[in-house]
Parts: C-alpha cells; structure tokens; sequence
C-alpha cells in the first residue's frame, strides 16, 4: 500500500466515525434529526377542570427531539397541556379551555409534522 492509498484510507475512516455515530444515535432515537438545539419541554400543569382530551395521531416524528419540540409548542397554548408517546407516535392533549381543534393541527404542522386523525375522548 502506497502513502497516497494509506492517507486516503485514513481520511475515510476520520470521517466515516462521525457518521457512524450520529446514525447510531439516530437509530436509538438520541440523535437531533429535525435540527437545532434539543428542545426540553417544560413540564406544566393547569387546575381547573378539564374540557376534553384529544388523541391527535403523528407521522414524521423520528426521536426524543421530535417529541420534545411538539410537546414545548403545543403546552406554550394558553389552556393546553399535551403528552407526546414517540413509540406510539401520538399526542394526547389535555383542553383546559374553549379552542377549535384545528389550532392543535395548526401548531403541530407548523413543525412540519403530519396530523394523521385526531380523536375527541
């Protein structure tokens, strides 16, 4: 094996690594597919009666991110608090207050996700 072969070889594997692990990562759902920072939901709870719940069904989300994005933007309505379940790929969103369910719709596709159903409990 000459140098140039062996250099080439080497600059393969440094950058091969890198993305070896970020598959891993993604596979596990650890990775940030859906770009930025990873979002942390903030865990809010609301008194008061609640109005009703909704099961709303979600393509696109791939990992924790996805999840935590949905969560962060659906509990920042006044009125709402969601529960997202990665594996089951669907959110259940407590109304605490008079809201059309399209505006669920609206911030859930707004993160580029895909709002399959939505069932009223």
């Amino acid at each position: 094996m000459n140098a140039q072969t062996l250099l080439i070889v080497v600059i393969l594997i440094i950058v091969l690594i890198p993305a070896i692990t970020s598959t891993w990562k993604h596979m596990k759902g650890e990775g940030d597919c859906c770009g930025g920072p990873k979002e942390k939901p903030v865990k809010k709870k609301i008194d008061g009666p609640k109005l009703r719940e909704i099961t709303v069904h979600i393509e696109g989300m791939h990992c924790q991110n996805c999840k935590n994005r949905i969560e962060k933007h659906l509990d920042e309505l006044d009125g709402v608090v969601a529960k997202v379940n990665l594996n089951k790929k669907t959110a259940v969103v407590s109304i605490y207050q008079v809201m059309d369910d399209s505006v669920i719709r609206d911030v859930i596709e707004g993160l580029d996700f895909t709002v399959v159903s939505m069932e009223s409990k």
